[in-house]
């Protein structure tokens, strides 16, 4: 092989494992341990139960936020579109400070705009230590887990889309498409976006 030959391939390798590099970076690399969560039934619903899962979207919502209550449909629908296709959504209650403004509008006007859905099966996280865990602050706010190894990489967090009060609206579905492309093999995409919502309330 001649010597500009061998060049040429090491050049290539170079860049392979270049684009490899950034992949992984723009996936991230932060990782999260097993936790668990409280259901209905106030039996421990454990993360690492869904180690099987292709993706696990942990959602903060508060049915008395109004942006909870402008999402719920959409939340719903996501739910059931990707349940099928191996992605574990699991909703975390989070309290709310009802009295500080979410992002400079008045949520208690916003009632008024919002409309029924589905109820979402609610988990409780005692302690908070599950948002404090992942830096959720607001509802509803996602975070998308990819199972790796022995834990959970942070893959996106941040807002479901770009119109949280109508959703035919919404030109950029974030949470979607960071799902669509982890299904796909690629890179999740932006990997946070600031959410617009109720601000939860720490202890």
């Amino acid at each position: 092989m001649s010597l500009r030959r061998i060049s040429i391939v090491a050049a290539a390798a170079l860049l392979f494992c270049t684009v490899a590099v950034s992949v992984a970076r723009a996936q991230g690399s932060r990782t999260v341990d097993n936790f668990s969560l409280k259901n209905s039934a106030n039996a421990d619903v454990a993360l690492s139960s869904y180690a099987s899962s292709k993706a696990v979207v942990v959602v903060f919502v508060n049915p008395n936020c109004a942006f909870t209550r402008l999402y719920q449909s959409r939340l719903s629908a996501l739910s059931a579109q990707y349940g099928g296709r191996g992605v574990q959504f699991l909703f975390i209650e989070a309290p709310i400070n009802l009295e500080a403004s979410a992002d400079g509008t008045d949520a208690e006007k916003l009632k008024i705009k919002t409309s029924g859905g589905a109820d979402l099966p609610m988990l409780s996280d005692e302690g908070q230590k599950v948002s404090a865990l992942l830096g959720a602050t607001k509802t509803p706010e996602a975070v998308v887990l990819q199972p790796v190894g022995n834990g959970f990489a942070v893959r996106y967090k941040g807002a479901i889309d770009d119109n949280p009060q109508v959703e035919g609206f919404a030109k950029e579905h974030y949470l979607q498409q960071a799902l669509d492309n982890l299904l796909a093999g690629r890179a999740a995409g932006v990997p946070d976006k600031r959410a617009a919502g109720c601000l939860i309330k720490r202890n």
